[in-house]
């Protein structure tokens, strides 16, 4: 994926990287102009004239990328380093979260967007992180580049493929990062499935990446089969679901969720381990309800299981779960569920085990972890 994705880059017109980003407005101001007319809300607000939804679209049309100078600027720097003296690995997945946000506008509203009006008349939603996987070290030395762009598309559904690499200065570049995160359109007004730009496959490497895409599609499909006991869900089932999206606007942004449960979870690796630890992947998180600004999150960790092998001695995986707390009756719902993989730094091996409490993983499958997902933990680069 990597390679295709580097081909698909020079296609893209360099004028058209910049990621595009909502017109900053204060909370209170944005709540006293939903109670406008659309005329007198906001007359810089006007919505885009969109090409029709069943219009193909390029697929580098969508690449944008994200520069963080981290080697020419010691002030960006500070604001990213940790108490180990590495970078924070959760504040670049936040990024990395609104980066894929940035590219699905920019695949329906036009390669030339920059700036997102307040009314585009549908809105995007980050449905679930398939996998994030880390190939290379993170070393605060270096400059680091963060782009991405559509590889899939379904009718309401897009896939957004991101990377992260690190600059040298010799010109050489290195991916540290690979990741997927699935996006879902819908109606501004009525909150239902919007349609997408179906995709024009235009290079092998187009073609590739859409059918790798496919593969992505189908296996979505299989966990939620073997999630549900392989019973499709009743009607009450489907309802629940399609509530979700119901109301996104004045919710906590996901990749601000993404970034708490990375650091939390890496805190309690480092306690289990008794040394310092390095991210490896993440896999599984589930958007299941939004979390309205506000409320009051709990946040809880568990070391899920342990294992070694010839390249990793000491792995350890680590599941993060948000729930929201009702102030009046103490209830908590469950909104997200994390999954990350560390492994012990300078290839000390593990002499802390866990032992299987339940048979339930918090993704929903039968097994916390099944044999293809630790294959692909193992082998990280698997796609």
């Amino acid at each position: 994926m990597d390679t295709w994705l580097k081909e698909s880059r020079k296609r893209a017109d360099s004028a058209h990287h910049v990621v595009p980003i909502r017109s900053g407005v204060l909370w209170s101001e944005a709540l006293m102009r939903q109670s406008m007319p659309p005329s007198t809300a906001d007359p810089d607000t006007s919505r885009p004239n969109r090409i029709p939804p069943d219009v193909p679209r390029n697929m580098h049309d969508s690449y944008c990328e994200l520069l963080l100078p981290f080697a020419s600027s010691p002030e960006l720097l500070e604001q990213y380093i940790n108490a180990s003296g590495g970078i924070r690995t959760g504040m670049l997945m936040e990024h990395l979260d609104s980066l894929a946000g940035g590219i699905a506008y920019k695949h329906m509203l036009g390669p030339g967007v920059e700036v997102l009006s307040k009314d585009q008349g549908f809105y995007m939603v980050t449905a679930s992180v398939d996998r994030l996987d880390m190939l290379a070290p993170l070393y605060p030395v270096r400059d680091m580049r963060l782009s991405g762009q559509v590889i899939h598309t379904g009718r309401s559904s897009m896939e957004v493929a991101v990377r992260m690499e690190a600059l040298e200065k010799d010109g050489r570049e290195q991916t540290i990062m690979l990741g997927r995160f699935f996006m879902v359109c819908r109606d501004a007004k009525t909150h239902k499935a919007a349609p997408v730009n179906p995709l024009k496959l235009s290079t092998p490497e187009d073609k590739q990446l859409f059918a790798l895409g496919e593969t992505h599609k189908d296996r979505r499909r299989l966990r939620t089969s073997v999630s549900l006991d392989r019973l499709p869900p009743t009607s009450l089932e489907a309802e629940e679901l399609h509530s979700l999206f119901l109301h996104v606007h004045q919710k906590v942004f996901g990749g601000y969720l993404m970034r708490l449960a990375y650091e939390l979870g890496f805190a309690n690796a480092e306690l289990f381990t008794g040394c310092h630890v390095l991210f490896v992947s993440l896999d599984c998180i589930s958007f299941a309800k939004p979390v309205p600004i506000g409320s009051i999150l709990r946040l809880s960790s568990h070391i899920l299981h342990t294992t070694s092998s010839e390249q990793f001695p000491g792995l350890i995986h680590v599941g993060v779960q948000a729930n929201v707390v009702d102030v009046a009756t103490g209830k908590e719902q469950t909104t997200n569920d994390f999954r990350f993989t560390w492994c012990t730094d300078h290839n000390i091996p593990l002499t802390r085990k866990v032992v299987p409490k339940t048979y339930k993983g918090p993704c929903g499958e039968r097994l916390g972890f099944s044999e293809e997902l630790l294959q692909r933990t193992l082998t990280s680069k698997t796609y």
